[in-house]
């Protein structure tokens, strides 16, 4: 019998598909759910690569499903969805605490014992979120998105995915990490572990980091995505406009600056996370 991954490739070639067809997606679809698979993961030398036979699998749902009603009739609030992804199916012994008040966990993500989602959050499809991490309120983890162990993605923060083009890395967030308030990180960044994203900092792949402990900007270079270093502290800053006019008005553009590496100071302020978890 060919492997699942030899499978889902076959599938991805298909327009039309049969009953057996779903059975081999749903399998697949079990398996992003246990955490058995993933969209993407670290290697030994320390980067992150792309499983693109893993995203196809995801996109073939959105083919492979029909729109049906994923709401009671007699409700006030009525949704509508491909029937390939319902809510993920979960129970007390999944060991995840999900507060009261409207998050919804895509089926076909990971969320891994001892996460914590407080309303209203919601966690996409192809999505990892690892042991001991909280997605606070308003807090969005895109589709295949990757979120390391005790992370904490702050109120409003926006962790964007990338499930198109198949082979592109997703926006991976490493261990320990402290993501603030309104936050966006975008387009395949990766933030390496320790990191601390100040409130209401954007990455994105054609945003520059700079580097203040360091003097140097860091940038996104062809295939290479915009990587934020083990431990660094990002905040918003701004840098003059060059040309004549932007002088003469005395205009700005926003961007991230490294102002430190984090040190006992900082673990200290985020160690006061611990105790809403």
């Amino acid at each position: 019998m060919s492997s699942l991954q030899e499978q889902i490739e076959a599938l991805f070639t298909k327009s039309e598909f049969t009953s057996a067809d779903r059975e081999i997606y749903e399998e697949f679809k079990t398996a992003l759910r246990r955490g058995e698979i993933r969209s993407a993961e670290k290697h030994a030398d320390g980067n992150w690569h792309a499983n693109p036979w893993v995203k196809q699998g995801i996109l073939l749902g959105f083919r492979m499903g029909r729109m049906v009603e994923m709401s009671q009739p007699t409700e006030t609030l009525q949704f509508f969805d491909k029937d390939t992804f319902p809510l993920r199916p979960m129970t007390l012994a999944d060991g995840v605490r999900i507060v009261m008040g409207g998050s919804a966990i895509r089926d076909g993500s990971y969320v891994a014992p001892g996460v914590v989602v407080v309303p209203p959050a919601y966690i996409n499809v192809g999505a990892y979120v690892d042991e001991g991490t909280m997605v606070d309120s308003h807090a969005l983890v895109g589709s295949c998105a990757q979120i390391g162990k005790r992370v904490h993605l702050s109120a409003a923060s926006q962790i964007g995915g990338v499930l198109e083009p198949v082979g592109a890395v997703p926006v991976v967030i490493e261990d320990d990490v402290m993501v603030g308030g309104n936050t966006g990180v975008y387009e395949g960044t990766i933030v390496r572990e320790r990191a601390v994203l100040g409130t209401g900092v954007i990455l994105t792949r054609s945003t520059p980091v700079f580097d203040l402990p360091n003097e140097r900007v860091i940038k996104a270079d062809g295939d290479k995505p915009l990587e934020i270093p083990v431990g660094a502290v990002v905040v918003q800053g701004s840098r003059a406009v060059a040309n004549e006019f932007g002088k003469s008005n005395g205009l700005s553009i926003y961007c991230p600056i490294i102002v430190k590496y984090r040190d006992e100071k900082t673990d200290a302020s985020t160690k006061l996370e611990d105790y809403l978890r």
